[in-house]
């Protein structure tokens, strides 16, 4: 079992503020996302300045993308994004689309998803899987629980790379021991804190004391 990763999630609705939070932690995440409002506020823009800062770090262009993989994913390349997400319920020509594009594409479990469609992406080529409690479900009092636990466990199971990602602080991450989990993701749980540094160093000290 390999220790998870790190990501920080970049989702500001300006490009400045990003750049200001990531500059304190850059060097001590594994991964940089330019997460989806980041995206959607700055586009192409932002993915170049992260890339231009870190440029020996994996970028994740966290699009979303629902259609159109292989054109939006060509931009996300060529602006400097290594990976890039697609939403569960994309079609497989999409993903594939995409697939061909960039080095790695993430589907992001939204929603209703089984595990016959994930048989499929998998099947597509498709091996990295972001198991997700949304904003919106965290700010309507939903936590983490064993349900979510199973989910993860199963996609493990089938031979994804499982990340995950809602909510998460230094605390929660004792819920995944003994789980083969690829990367934490989180976002203010780093970039709200008083000193983002020292947040971005704590979920990097728990991970080693936990995976080693």
């Amino acid at each position: 079992m390999s220790r998870p990763n790190l990501q920080v999630a970049l989702d500001h609705s300006d490009l400045p503020s990003a750049i200001k939070d990531v500059a304190a932690v850059g060097e001590i995440v594994d991964i940089v996302e330019v997460g989806t409002i980041l995206c959607l506020q700055a586009g192409a823009q932002a993915i170049r300045c992260i890339r231009a800062l870190y440029p020996d770090k994996k970028v994740v262009a966290d699009t979303k993308c629902a259609d159109a993989g292989g054109t939006v994913a060509k931009n996300c390349r060529e602006a400097g994004a290594d990976w890039m997400t697609v939403i569960c319920c994309a079609t497989i020509p999409t993903m594939k689309a995409a697939a061909k594009e960039v080095e790695e594409v993430q589907v992001e479990l939204y929603g209703d998803w089984t595990y016959d469609q994930a048989q499929r992406w998998l099947e597509a080529g498709i091996s990295q899987a972001i198991y997700h409690q949304s904003r919106d479900a965290l700010l309507a009092g939903e936590t983490w629980g064993e349900a979510d636990l199973t989910k993860v466990k199963k996609l493990i199971e089938l031979g994804f790379r499982v990340s995950v990602t809602g909510g998460l602080d230094v605390e929660s991450l004792k819920l995944f021991a003994g789980l083969d989990i690829y990367t934490f993701i989180t976002g203010r749980g780093i970039t709200a804190a008083v000193d983002p540094k020292k947040a971005a160093q704590d979920f990097q000290d728990e991970i080693k004391r936990i995976w080693g």
